[in-house]
Formats: structure tokens, sequence, C-alpha cells
């Protein structure tokens, strides 16, 4: 925290008066860490452990906005009467040859640059979409739109449930889901060029709870089942699987800042 503070003030000095004014006060960062058990690539049938994080900010004793797992990192530049929107990124899965076990081409990982937008149709109810463009990795479009049902009392606890639809142009689609000539001649599976679209549909649930005025654990679990051209796809249908789980689980801590 000591690195985050002058960083912090920094950016409040360069802004201007009025905008800067409304940046001084206290604020409750909280910052978590965990393991989450993922497909090895997408679409595999096996999984590896990887790092799970979590980070928010709230000024003052406002409580934490909610945010689902699986939702990108972003910024609302756009808050009112329920609607918010603006710029989101993460980061895109890679696949390497030796992951899957054929040479079918190696797919980078990418930085997906995109926007988002949510609306609260009633305050247990959050319906959000997301659109985000790769630089690297796959190169092309993808997104999800979903909806949350949601429980929550304040920050001592969030619980949350709800369905999600997935999309990729066809860029992503051919990345992931598609065999070139070349890559058909070195696996024997036949070639296959995907038009992208919707390419599978699932459910997210997550959890925030405290522990003390400080600690907390935090998880989820995730489905998701390939459909259209991506169900269709042989590297699917004879090395992975359409169905596709996710599972995570973490613990945070709660500071105080002073601006």
């Amino acid at each position: 925290m000591k690195v985050l503070i002058p960083l912090v003030a920094i950016a409040a000095a360069a802004l201007p008066a009025t905008a800067s004014a409304q940046l001084v006060g206290t604020y409750r960062v909280r910052a978590g860490l965990g393991a989450q058990a993922i497909p090895k690539w997408i679409g595999a049938k096996s999984d590896e452990v990887t790092p799970y994080w979590t980070f928010s900010v709230a000024k003052g004793d406002k409580p934490f906005n909610f945010g689902a797992p699986g939702d990108s990192a972003g910024i609302g530049l756009i808050d009112s009467h329920g609607f918010s929107a603006g710029p989101v990124v993460r980061l895109s899965q890679g696949r390497k040859d030796k992951d899957v076990g054929e040479p079918l081409g190696k797919v980078s990982r990418g930085v997906e640059v995109g926007g988002f937008a949510q609306f609260y149709p009633i305050e247990s109810i959050r319906i959000r979409g997301e659109l985000r463009k790769a630089f690297g990795g796959h190169k092309g479009l993808a997104g999800f739109v979903g909806a949350d049902q949601i429980w929550r009392d304040g920050d001592k606890y969030t619980v949350s449930i709800g369905p999600r639809v997935y999309y990729g142009d066809a860029r992503y689609d051919r990345a992931y889901f598609g065999v070139t000539p070349e890559a058909a001649l070195a696996t024997g599976l036949p070639q296959y060029r995907p038009g992208g679209g919707f390419n599978a549909v699932g459910a997210t649930a997550g959890v925030q709870y405290a522990i003390g005025h400080n600690w907390g654990l935090f998880g989820y679990a995730r489905y998701k089942r390939f459909i259209g051209d991506a169900k269709r796809s042989p590297i699917i249908e004879e090395l992975g699987s359409r169905d596709q789980f996710s599972v995570g689980l973490g613990i945070s801590r709660t500071f105080t800042i002073k601006l």
C-alpha cells in the first residue's frame, strides 16, 4: 500500500481542481489472491491450476460495487439511473501444441480491449454485455451477454448466479476451433473453417464472504457448453469436450487509505 498511495495522489494532482477535490477522502481497497482450476486450453478435457485474483475500490463507507466472476477489468465512465458503461481489458487464453498433444498450431496470449454496458432493472438483478477486440492472440472479437441474480448484505456477503451466452467472430472461432490444411495434414483431423457467432452457453455463480473486519473469502464456479460452429469442431469432437468447468477460491484483505 505504500506504493499505491503516492500513485493515487499523483493521479489526483494531475486532474483539474474540481475533479481532484472529488477524489480526496478515505478509500477502502479490497485485494485478494487464490487459485482456480480452468480448462488447459479452450475446449480441453483436462484442467490446469492458475492464479485467481480480485481487486476493488470503494470510497468511504460505500459498499464495494458488484462484479461477477468472468467480468473483465473495467471502469464505468457512464453511471446513471442503474445504467453504466465504460472500457474493459483482459488477457485472452493461449494454446500450445504440447498442451493439446497434437500440432494444431499455437495460439498466443493476447490483450482484449473493448467496452461493457450493464443495467440494473431492480437492485438485485444485473444485465451485462461485453464486446472486446484482441490485439495479439486470436485477433478477433469476443464477448458475452449475461444476467445475474444477486443476494447481498453490504460487504458482509455477496452471492450471485446467472446465465451467460458467449460470442466470437470468425477470427476467434478459427483460432480456437478451426483446423487449417496444414494442421489437418499433421494431425489427421478433417479441415474445418468455422464462421463465427454464438459459440457457448452456460452459467456462472460467485460468492464473497467477509471474515471479520478486514479479511474475506471469495470464489466462483462456471459451466460452459459449446454450441454452433464450436460444437461441430473436430478439435472439440476428437480432442476436447463440449462441456467446460471452472472453479476458483481465494482469500482477500481490505486496506484503508486516505488522500
